[in-house]
């Protein structure tokens, strides 16, 4: 798992072509990487928001209590692992005009392995200042769309032109579940000394 993370921060080119050549399976995926990667943010959040709370302002704290951490967090985690499933069928659902026509499975594998940088991102969640958490939302973002952009050659085999209109239109409905997922991430840990 480790070696995947880092080769995809190292040299993406070179790591999607040795991924591409292993024919990994959803299964596996999830089970070897996906599963460990989404609870980063998951437990970051956790240990955050019940140990130092949210900090909106100088006076202003919103601290989650553990029992209330652990709901929201089954939650978030299902919401990632859900995620990763989506982007996936999007990218399918988008790869069909294209001659090389990649699978379900790769495109959702492909999905998972590009959203790394996201799912490091959550690290910062440990100490939950919001404007930090947002540089690092919007860093793990734009190292997300450079995984897509030289990833989609590599690994899915579609052109570098074609593969540049391609990841940009993924890119945007890959935001628009990101911008929801977030959505629903801050209503769960913001608010959630509220609902339960």
């Amino acid at each position: 798992m480790f070696n995947h993370v880092w080769g995809l921060l190292a040299h993406p080119d070179r790591e999607f072509q040795q991924i591409s050549q292993r024919k990994e399976t959803i299964t596996h995926l999830y089970s070897s990487y996906i599963l460990q990667m989404a609870a980063i943010p998951v437990i970051c959040s956790a240990i955050g928001t019940t140990y130092f709370g949210w900090m909106l302002g100088e006076d202003r704290v919103i601290q989650i209590m553990p029992v209330t951490a652990l709901y929201i967090g089954v939650v978030f985690y299902l919401m990632l692992l859900v995620a990763v499933a989506i982007v996936g069928k999007v990218i399918h659902w988008m790869a069909h005009r294209y001659q090389q026509n990649p699978s379900l499975s790769q495109c959702i594998i492909f999905a998972g392995y590009t959203a790394t940088p996201m799912f490091l991102s959550g690290i910062v969640a440990l100490y939950p200042l919001v404007w930090l958490c947002l540089l690092a939302g919007i860093v793990g973002l734009c190292y997300c769309a450079y995984l897509l952009y030289s990833g989609i050659p590599a690994f899915l085999h579609i052109d570098h032109n074609e593969g540049f209109i391609f990841s940009s239109s993924t890119l945007a409905i890959g935001i628009l579940v990101l911008e929801a997922l977030l959505g629903l991430t801050v209503l769960l840990w913001g608010y959630g000394s509220h609902f339960w």
